[in-house]
């Protein structure tokens, strides 16, 4: 008869450990937009300081567990969910770690600081929604869509990406995105630099027809 081994967890890395610190800041940032939540306002819930909470989710700080606790309680998601880490009963299928119907997200770097890359998903929509509610933080961001449509409420304008477009932004500007609709989800590719850095392109521009 052949006996069947239960294997117990697995034991993390230490390259494991830092890159779920790293994915945690968009994690948090994703988690806190999904509820609607400003910095000052989740700052005034759990007595943690918005400039802390921006370290965090910008990547400049590593969260501790007891802000880690805090913020999963006023989120109300689960800790698996901002590790990243599926329930044992649910096979994980995907890196990406969704937060309600709204947004999933899959970080691409596992370093803490410096400039962040993760990719984002949309589902589809059967209407466009309301205007999406702006935030605003330290930093840049490059945004480059993948696939679909993307509604990007940026200051006072409202601009629609396609597949290929890319726009970049000083983040102390007020910005929102949301599925431009109808009908299917929308990728998109973020790099994040919190301290203001820009991408800088190297190759020198080609030369013009005559």
């Amino acid at each position: 008869m052949e006996r069947h081994v239960r294997k117990g967890p697995e034991r993390m890395t230490g390259d494991d450990v830092a890159g779920t610190l790293a994915a945690m800041g968009p994690r948090l940032r994703a988690a806190r937009e999904h509820r609607g939540a400003t910095l000052t306002g989740v700052g005034r819930a759990t007595g943690i300081s918005p400039s802390t909470l921006s370290r965090i989710e910008t990547g400049r700080r590593r969260p501790t567990l007891e802000v880690v606790l805090q913020l999963a309680k006023e989120y109300e998601v689960s800790l698996d969910e901002l590790a990243g880490i599926a329930p044992a009963a649910e096979p994980r299928t995907s890196a990406l770690q969704r937060f309600g119907d709204d947004k999933a997200v899959l970080p691409l770097t596992r370093y803490v600081g410096g400039l962040h890359a993760h990719k984002h998903v949309l589902p589809a929509v059967q209407e466009p929604p309301a205007r999406p509610r702006q935030v605003s933080h330290d930093g840049w961001e490059w945004l480059c869509v993948l696939y679909g449509r993307l509604w990007l409420a940026l200051g006072d304008q409202d601009l629609v990406l396609n597949a290929g477009d890319v726009a970049e932004f000083d983040t102390r500007t007020p910005h929102a995105v949301a599925n431009a609709g109808p009908g299917s989800p929308v990728e998109y590719l973020i790099m994040f630099g919190p301290q203001g850095e820009r991408l800088r392109p190297r190759t020198p521009p080609a030369p013009r027809a005559r």
